[in-house]
């Protein structure tokens, strides 16, 4: 018998995936769990796992294709029954069509059941939205429904997702004249763009490389641009700043701080032979560091909850570490950061960049941070105004180590200098509590030993 397998839910919340390659051709077999493909998320490359044993069929879009979440993937002929329940399930249905593939590592919780959970009808100031009734009157009357539903009820927002909602407002589409038309149930796209066409919108494509004019050079008549297509983790990454920065308050406090006893002790450490197989750098005590001083500032390890009025403050740092890779720049995390030694924080760092670079990082260590670090230093950069993670109240960039004459005990001396950058959400961290946290930092810096004064 023939099994669709449709693209699952990754467990990150994202509505499609590009197929980076595949590992699989029709007509290969294949055994429970082998690696199909690679499929890059707006975060990071998953490996997706055969939920089935049998033969390829079908591959239903080609490497570079964009899927959406639920979309037929590929097709496997089977022998017998369909594939078992996943395990700990002990629904059984009769009807064969109606079984689930295996619940495998990486593809979110299997839901208990098809029908959607109720959902609490949210509310908009403003009173009952309105409807563009001039949309109505100016379409054909001939593709209109002679008798549309009636809207949703008076106060209660339309269902649909974020995406949903940008893409009916590029086609110029009143996502409550479409909620009157689906009823109850959440908004698609495609229910969006079936009802652009019935009233003539359409979305303004760009134009193909044919029609787009090409600016070419007189001398040689080569192209002068390259235009590259906007995906993946790059897409996701400017989505996400552009909400952070049109979201929360950004504040940015600078502080140069003499870092030379820092650098003793990293040189020593490094002398230890108990320690040779630890990478110990700047960047490692500088994550020590904050940890210790988010005790004393919890604000900047809190995140502000807008839909409950809250503040929430985790009595944990789930730490983030900005990592440029081919593919963009993403920010793993390191979980229960606060609770590791110099030594672990070492080789979590080494680890997480390693998989980062490698397109490796996992949909669950790219999610939940609490305080991220950005490391510009490594590029030669001294200071700069980073932009929050969404749902994170501080980022701190760690400028470049540079000798330069500073006034040490009286007199100008040669020293190791390192300038901080701490940019913060001023709805949750006033001025003087993000002053204070980066005083305590370079505090530890400059006299490492009053690390043992913080924890």
């Amino acid at each position: 018998m023939i099994e669709e397998f449709r693209l699952p839910d990754l467990g990150e919340g994202l509505t499609d995936a590009e197929v980076v390659q595949w590992l699989v051709a029709p007509g290969d077999t294949v055994t429970l769990n082998q690696t199909l493909a690679e499929v890059e998320t707006a975060k990071a490359v998953v490996e997706l796992p055969s939920p089935y044993e049998g033969t390829v069929s079908a591959l239903h879009a080609e490497a570079g294709a964009t899927v959406e979440v639920g979309a037929p993937l590929i097709a496997f002929e089977v022998g017998g029954e369909a594939a078992a329940e996943p395990a700990g399930r002990e629904e059984e249905s009769t009807d064969a069509e109606e079984k689930s593939p295996p619940n495998l590592v990486g593809y979110g919780a299997a839901p208990s059941s098809r029908s959607r959970p109720a959902r609490r009808a949210r509310r908009i100031t403003g009173g009952a939205p309105s409807i563009d009734t001039a949309v109505l009157e100016a379409a054909p009357h001939d593709v209109l429904p002679p008798s549309p539903p009636a809207p949703p009820r008076v106060g209660e927002r339309p269902r649909s997702t974020p995406p949903v909602r940008a893409y009916a407002k590029r086609l110029g589409v009143d996502i409550v004249l479409v909620a009157a038309e689906v009823g109850d149930r959440v908004i698609t796209r495609d229910d969006v763009t079936a009802y652009a066409e019935r009233i003539g919108s359409r979305e303004e494509t760009p134009t193909t490389t044919a029609e787009r004019p090409v600016f070419r050079s007189a001398s040689d008549g080569d192209e002068r641009e390259t235009r590259l297509p906007i995906r993946g983790v790059r897409k996701h990454t400017a989505a996400a700043m552009v909400q952070s920065a049109f979201t929360a308050p950004h504040v940015t406090t600078f502080h140069t701080v003499d870092v030379t006893a820092t650098m003793d002790l990293i040189a020593n450490l490094r002398g230890d032979r108990s320690l040779a197989e630890h990478r110990i750098g700047p960047l490692v005590i500088v994550a020590k560091a904050v940890c210790l001083a988010l005790r004393r500032t919890p604000g900047l390890n809190s995140r502000w909850d807008e839909q409950a009025g809250e503040i929430v403050q985790p009595h944990y740092v789930d730490l983030g570490i900005a990592a440029a890779t081919e593919r963009g720049l993403i920010v793993p995390n390191i979980r229960d950061a606060d609770r590791m030694t110099v030594p672990q924080l070492a080789d979590a760092i080494s680890t997480l960049t390693q998989t980062a670079r490698a397109g490796k990082t996992s949909p669950a260590d790219l999610a939940g941070g609490t305080f991220s670090i950005t490391n510009i230093g490594v590029f030669g950069i001294d200071a700069g105004t980073p932009i929050l993670p969404p749902g994170q109240s501080g980022i701190l960039a760690v400028g470049a180590v540079r000798r330069q004459p500073w006034e040490y005990r009286g007199e100008i001396a040669l020293r190791q200098m390192m300038t901080l950058s701490l940019s913060f959400d001023h709805r949750i961290v006033d001025g003087a509590e993000g002053a204070r946290f980066v005083k305590d930092v370079a505090d530890i810096l400059e006299e490492p030993g009053r690390a043992m004064l913080l924890g």
